[in-house]
């Protein structure tokens, strides 16, 4: 039995609702095709975020990671293709806000997501979810994280599947926040389940 590490994150900035920590609630402790599914939830701090997640993998020793994230506009699934080594944004929800500073000083400027994000984006399509692969996972704490975390398998010579898939609003978020697109708590935590069907062969 394989297992993945599926991380999600608090709410943030004006989303008092974080559809993806109620999608890793969902999905923790249970299995799909003989993976094991460990969820967990990390902060919005670009001090501790990556941390909390590289402890993770290292306690859990998971045969992938998908981390996912909040695109609040987006109305698709949004695999992300590469991470940069660039911390910039909005304040966290400690009220740090980097400009421009590098997430690894010695790391090289991008690093490639090493999930299957054309199979993934495929399979949605297939199951009629919107998604196309994305070239920009931002600056901010998706972005950061999907960085640290490949860097870390980067440093260890390991073959491990692992990445960031943007997600959009759910309808909770929607009536709370405003005129966003939205999907139901149901399709969000069914096409991320087919994303890890993707990983069943890994």
């Amino acid at each position: 039995m394989k297992k993945l590490l599926l991380t999600g994150f608090e709410p943030f900035l004006d989303y008092p609702v974080n559809p993806t920590e109620k999608i890793v609630q969902a999905l923790d402790g249970t299995k799909r095709n003989h993976i094991n599914i460990v969820g967990k939830i990390l902060t919005v701090d670009f001090q501790q975020s990556g941390r909390q997640l590289l402890k993770y993998f290292r306690e859990e020793k998971p045969d992938a990671v998908i981390s996912l994230g909040l695109a609040g506009g987006r109305y698709k699934i949004t695999p992300e293709r590469i991470a940069i080594n660039c911390n910039d944004g909005a304040g966290d929800n400690r009220g740090n806000k980097p400009q421009g500073e590098k997430i690894d000083e010695n790391g090289p400027d991008g690093l490639f997501s090493t999930l299957p994000i054309r199979e993934i984006t495929a399979k949605l399509q297939e199951a009629g979810y919107p998604a196309e692969i994305s070239n920009t996972a931002g600056t901010y704490l998706c972005n950061n994280i999907m960085y640290q975390m490949l860097n870390e398998i980067r440093k260890s010579s390991k073959q491990i599947p692992s990445g960031f898939i943007h997600i959009p609003a759910s309808h909770e978020l929607a009536l709370r926040h405003g005129k966003i697109p939205s999907w139901s708590h149901r399709d969000l935590v069914e096409s991320i389940l087919i994303c890890i069907d993707c990983l069943a062969e890994m």
